[in-house]
């Protein structure tokens, strides 16, 4: 009796799974899609912002050592 429906829902199941929507499927694969080139731009965003940032950062360090310099020449 057990047997039988461990058997029964073990068919029912494969046939729900066998049944899925093809539709369904190609609109999942093309979200994943969209998700995988949204993400890949992401990436893209943020080294373009790294890059900025260490540009950012040379011209403040410039720019500090140029105050140095203007501060230890001046007179007091």
């Amino acid at each position: 009796m057990r047997s039988q429906r461990l058997l029964i829902v073990a068919t029912a199941v494969a046939s729900v799974v066998g049944c899925t929507n093809p539709r369904a499927e190609a609109a999942t694969a093309q979200a994943l899609n969209d998700a995988a080139n949204e993400i890949g731009g992401l990436k893209n965003d943020v080294a373009q912002l790294q890059s900025d940032l260490d540009s950012l950062r040379s011209v403040v360090a410039r720019h500090d050592s140029v105050l140095a310099r203007i501060v230890a020449a001046s007179p007091k």
